[in-house]
């Protein structure tokens, strides 16, 4: 894999915890258009149970990919998609996460 693909691609995450709520995200692999980076700083003090979901939703907002443009195997738009991909990145990465 090369530079581009270590640093672009599908979402990695590494997630710090205090006190069961979020402290930091830091974005190993992220989306191109930058969406990554701008929703990982959003979490920062949201509830572990919660912050999944809300990476999802956060990450659409900052997503450059055309919401009008629909899918039709998935029947989503790829805002969607991205969020769903952001969202389950982060959920399975929550299971390794550091601290308390």
């Amino acid at each position: 894999m090369g530079e581009y693909g270590q640093r672009f691609g599908a979402p990695r995450f590494r997630v710090f915890l205090k006190d069961g709520k979020v402290a930091e995200v830091q974005v190993l692999r992220g989306a191109p258009c930058g969406a990554t980076w701008e929703a990982a700083e959003k979490l920062a003090g949201t509830p572990a149970g919660e912050a999944g979901e809300l990476m999802g939703l956060v990450s659409q907002q900052f997503c450059s990919a055309d919401p009008s443009a629909w899918d039709p195997i998935y029947q989503k738009s790829p805002v969607h998609i991205a969020g769903h991909l952001h969202a389950a990145a982060l959920a399975r990465d929550l299971e390794c996460a550091e601290g308390t």
